[in-house]
């Protein structure tokens, strides 16, 4: 089932929002010289109407014209123009730069986090749902620190200036247009109340949309065979719905608290300043410059505020995609590690289960007093109906998920004692629907593992027979290969995961279901190897096909997580029990008795 996050309070978004501060630590020398040079720009910008209301009151009006005076103020103003434009071109430029370092460090934060989660983790949460935190959540975020962080420190230091400017004209005026400020401030904290709830819901029916749209393109073959069309496209129709009145609420929301009700406050503005200058009037002549200069100031002050507020709509969006990006980051459920100080190394490969109990929900047991052991050299097969636990033997003994009850022991030392790099490099896994990367062949073999030579990749294709087919592709083993081998049979598939394995040379093998997906002339020639690969190796197999593990010096059958019957196949035949009618039934001689 999907987590589905909750709403942020004014509170969360304040933690997100230091919290996404904090990321600029890294950079204070690129952020000091970008503020710098925005002060300068701005102070630049702001400096123009105050040098066009001394041309307009000390040389325009009194028809007073001063040529070098005239000359310096038109040379000084195209000088702060340029030096602004400079200024701002550069400041921008730094702001971007830190902005995109950081994206990258948070996509590599939450990206490592996701290679470290425990696969319980995976078996409830949608592939989509992950893909869109990483790629559009985090895209959500870089327009924070790209378009909105620059914009709000930009405008808010030229706002401080327009202010200064005011005061320095008439301050009287200046703090009558104070009060505007609270005004500004009620419209967008009302904004932020509401919009977050909005952009939640947004970003949780997107994630819901690429869980859709990753199941269907994962499972396109099954879709055509049924004729699902219909009913993946009315299950995609209503979560794109959802996510459209997700939408179109908040561009309710924008439209009404954003350009519009800023608009109206710079009306009441314009009305305050003309009125203040009218009643002087009456009294007393008016400066134009100083009039054209308020009002210039005004107009500049409302044009950042309408930035601020347009800007303020990818603000809150930002600040629920990075929620839901730490959510992820901050999310405590990691795949088990090494327990202790001790660092042992695995020479013989024993295992041994001890009154192994284990649970997926912590619930239901799948494994009941689970209890063996298989040495070095010998092959221990897992058999029973879909169900009995055999699998999830293998995900303990890889140690996909943390045990509950009972101890692991290889050669003697419980398995949580080892390091992951220790256990995967010397436990080898076959699983029945090998994954191929996108890449070539002997990259899928190698697994970019450089200490793996092309002499031994080469060895280990002719190990199990794969040569013969790889030599046939064109290119050989630089041949490509498609994402997740589609260009491939599954039966070379699996063979390439059968080279894969022994490129490692493991000191233990288990192999899930290996040889389901081939085909029965493949089959009998990857019986010789896997007869050569169990040599000298602890074995684990499970196996539906009894006739693959006859030969396996002791037999496990699993029934609803409870070993029911253990010996070696003409024991477990002698015995007339669940073995017996398995394999009667695969050979075709007896009817399905009911167990």
């Amino acid at each position: 089932m999907q987590h589905k996050d909750k709403v942020l309070t004014a509170k969360d978004q304040k933690k997100v929002f230091r919290r996404l501060l904090s990321y600029t630590k890294k950079h204070k020398g690129l952020l000091i010289i970008a503020f710098l040079l925005l002060l300068l720009g701005t102070s630049a910008e702001i400096m123009g109407p105050i040098l066009i209301k001394i041309f307009i009151d000390d040389y325009l009006t009194p028809r007073i014209f001063d040529t070098t005076a005239i000359i310096t103020l038109t040379i000084v103003y195209l000088g702060l123009h340029v030096g602004s434009v400079i200024c701002n071109y550069v400041q921008l430029f730094l702001f971007h730069k830190v902005a995109l370092s950081i994206i990258r460090e948070i996509r590599m934060d939450v990206f490592s986090k996701v290679q470290r989660l425990g696969l319980s983790f995976f078996d409830r949460t949608p592939a989509g749902g992950l893909v869109s935190r990483i790629t559009n959540d985090t895209e959500a975020v870089k327009e924070l620190y790209v378009t909105v962080l620059a914009t709000f420190v930009q405008n808010f230091i030229f706002l401080i200036g327009i202010f200064v400017a005011m005061f320095y004209l008439n301050p009287q005026l200046a703090f009558f247009c104070l009060f505007l400020l609270p005004l500004i401030y009620i419209v967008m904290k009302t904004y932020r109340k509401y919009s977050s709830r909005f952009y939640a819901d947004m970003s949780e029916r997107l994630s819901q949309l690429n869980g859709k749209l990753n199941e269907s393109i994962q499972g396109m073959t099954i879709i055509q065979i049924f004729r699902q069309e219909k009913r993946m496209r009315t299950e995609f129709e209503d979560i794109n719905d959802q996510h459209q009145q997700a939408w179109l609420k908040n561009m309710k929301l924008d439209g009404l608290l954003l350009r519009p009700a800023v608009d109206f406050i710079a009306i009441v503005a314009l009305m305050i300043v003309l009125s203040y200058f009218s009643i002087i009037s009456l009294n007393s002549p008016v400066e134009i410059g100083v009039l054209y200069a308020f009002v210039n100031y005004l107009d500049r002050f409302f044009e950042p505020v309408n930035q601020l507020m347009m800007r303020l709509s990818l603000f809150q969006q930002a600040i629920v995609s990075a929620g839901r990006v730490f959510t992820l980051v901050d999310h405590d459920e990691l795949a088990p590690e090494k327990i202790g100080s001790a660092h042992p190394k695995m020479k013989e490969g024993e295992v041994e289960f001890h009154n192994v109990s284990f649970s997926y929900d912590g619930k239901t047991e799948v494994l009941k007093d689970i209890s063996f052991t298989v040495k070095k050299g010998q092959t221990l097969a897992l058999v029973g109906h879909t169900g009995s636990g055999k699998s999830s033997i293998v995900n303990v003994l890889m140690r996909f998920y943390p045990l509950q009850k009972g101890e692991v022991y290889i050669d003697g030392q419980r398995l949580e004692a080892y390091s992951n790099e220790e256990l995967r490099q010397n436990v080898g896994l076959v699983l029945q629907d090998p994954f191929m990367y996108t890449g070539d062949i002997a990259s899928n073999i190698r697994l970019h593992n450089e200490m793996i030579t092309d002499e031994e990749v080469v060895e280990a294709a002719r190990f199990v027979h794969a040569d013969s087919f790889i030599q046939q592709l064109q290119g050989g083993y630089h041949a490509p290969v498609a994402e997740r081998g589609s260009t491939l049979s599954s039966g070379q598939r699996q063979l390439l995961s059968f080279a894969r394995t022994m490129a490692l040379k493991p000191k233990i093998l288990v192999l899930d279901e290996a040889t389901a997906s081939v085909d029965t002339e493949t089959e009998e020639s990857i019986q010789d190897a896997l007869y050569r690969m169990r040599e000298g190796r602890t074995t684990i197999a499970i196996a539906h096909r009894l006739s693959t593990i006859k030969d396996a010096d002791e037999i496990l059958v699993l029934h609803q997580g409870e070993i029911v019957e253990r010996g070696n196949h003409q024991q477990l035949l002698e015995k007339e029990g669940l073995y017996h009618k398995m394999y009667l039934l695969q050979q075709g001689g007896a009817e399905v008795i009911p167990l």
